[in-house]
């Protein structure tokens, strides 16, 4: 009878080994978007309202910016003063305006809603940029004509007359919407609301021991007591 031995299938040494999985990690919770559908709209009403308010900025440059004169000898118009800085405050006439402004719509958005908030800061700068433009173009719109030969010829020879308003220093749009981004973050960083902070944990010490529970060391008790004088007792 022959003998059958258990045979034993032939394992490669070169055969990788099936390595166990890690377990996957928890997915990530999703990010919350930059601005809620709330802050868009709270900036878009600002950028709205604070845009439509340079049509004021123009009126009152137009009507307190100082006048420019100009004189025709029948022949060719010229400047009635030629020492005038008139067109110098014109410029100043409406960059203080402006930063008044920008300090006013700081502050109304800033009480308005005084959480602050990126949106309302971005809000606020695109509606003052646009404000600035507002009024300087209803400013133009607003001051005297443009066209110097028809009025020189209205106005009739050696009569002075207004000149056209002009802004000759265009950085001067700028005062509004720094302004009011400057000041907006000043009121936010002093008066604004704040988050609370955070409590710390205190842990209680691994080491602590209660008083009076102190263990003497190893050996200590079987040590015999100190004489009276608290020296080693004499050895027979």
């Amino acid at each position: 009878m022959g003998v059958t031995e258990a045979v034993t299938p032939y394992e490669k040494p070169d055969q990788p080994q099936p390595q166990p999985q890690a377990p996957s990690a928890p997915a990530a919770p999703a990010s919350e978007p930059a601005f809620s559908p709330s802050d868009i709209r709270d900036g878009a009403a600002i950028a709205l309202v604070v845009g439509v308010a340079g049509v004021l900025l123009g009126l009152l440059w137009a009507w307190l910016a100082p006048r420019v004169q100009y004189v025709s000898n029948g022949e060719a118009v010229f400047l009635r003063d030629t020492e005038s800085e008139a067109r110098i405050g014109a410029d100043g006439t409406f960059l203080l305006l402006s930063v008044g402004f920008g300090v006013l719509s700081a502050a109304a958005v800033f009480l308005w809603r005084r959480g602050g908030g990126a949106a309302q800061v971005v809000g606020l700068a695109v509606g003052s940029v646009f404000a600035a433009l507002v009024g300087w173009q209803v400013g133009l719109w607003l001051g005297p004509s443009s066209d110097l030969v028809a009025v020189a010829r209205r106005a009739g020879k050696g009569v002075p007359f207004d000149a056209p308003l002009e802004l000759l220093a265009h950085g001067a749009l700028l005062g509004w919407p720094m302004a009011a981004v400057l000041v907006h973050l000043a009121l936010t960083a002093l008066w604004g609301k704040r988050d609370p902070a955070p409590e710390v944990a205190v842990w209680p010490s691994a080491y602590y021991q209660a008083p009076g529970d102190h263990q003497a060391p190893a050996g200590a008790a079987d040590a015999p007591p100190p004489g009276p004088s608290g020296t080693e007792p004499p050895r027979p």
